[in-house]
């Protein structure tokens, strides 16, 4: 994940505002409603994040039961995410370049997929709007002959997700396969029952117990986002401890 550029002071960007308590997403009994989704049985699954972190977020969980049930996964960094801590001076963006690369190897070991392989398109951090047509085309033969793939988002609220989503849509079109859609940033700016979320196209991936510790510890891997990495304000960490819940729960949803 990397942050959204924007202006804060008014929260003109939803994402910069006060986020949901993950308590009352935690009580929403509108979880019932979701119906369980049904994961491919066999072939390959194609893992599209926009940012290192993105993809074990919003469906860490999810790629670990692929994992373990033997699906084939192939995890595309669309971004190396080196512009998360743009104004720090603790570290250069080519530092967190390597450092993010390394949190994703870790974190794709200890969910149990690390035998995926990973694809890094290294299109600009925060940019990804301005390259959508040069990632559907590395994406396309990615995804010739898979069995799904997984996305961001398109109505995340966040620019890179939102590229990132379109182009993998268009993409998984042109190469026919079909392709679902996970939240990352939702959480924070949306509530239970929002009406601004497609909820009637929302599916449910419930995790077991040892699939939910292993996204915790995974997770945990990305230590750029989720710790501070210096003194200054600018160095704070992208996903402190509220912001994170979001990613812990019992299940995961994604879109059709």
């Amino acid at each position: 994940m990397s942050e959204q550029p924007g202006p804060s002071p008014a929260y003109a960007n939803p994402i910069q505002a006060p986020g949901t308590d993950e308590a009352l997403w935690r009580d929403w009994d509108g979880w019932r409603a979701l119906p369980e989704l049904r994961l491919p049985e066999a072939g390959r699954v194609v893992v599209v994040a926009a940012h290192p972190d993105d993809e074990v977020l919003g469906a860490g969980g999810t790629m670990a039961m692929l994992a373990d049930a033997g699906t084939a996964l192939t995890v595309v960094s669309v971004t190396d995410g080196e512009q998360s801590h743009a104004d720090s001076k603790a570290v250069t963006p080519g530092r967190l370049t390597q450092l993010r690369a390394e949190e994703l190897r870790q974190a794709l070991a200890a969910l149990g997929t690390g035998a995926a392989h990973v694809v890094r398109l290294q299109v600009p951090d925060t940019r990804v709007a301005f390259h959508e047509d040069e990632i559907v085309k590395a994406l396309v033969p990615v995804l010739e002959g898979a069995a799904l793939c997984l996305a961001p988002w398109i109505g995340d609220v966040h620019g890179d997700h939102e590229a990132a989503g379109r182009a993998a849509l268009a993409a998984a079109a042109q190469a026919s396969v079909p392709c679902l859609m996970y939240p990352v940033w939702m959480w924070h700016w949306a509530r239970p029952g929002d009406p601004r979320v497609p909820w009637p196209s929302a599916h449910r991936v419930t995790l077991p117990a040892d699939v939910q510790a292993r996204k915790r510890a995974a997770v945990a891997r990305f230590a750029t986002q989720v710790e501070p990495i210096g003194p200054a304000p600018e160095d704070a960490a992208v996903l402190p401890p509220d912001e994170v819940a979001h990613h812990l729960r019992a299940h995961e949803v994604m879109f059709q």
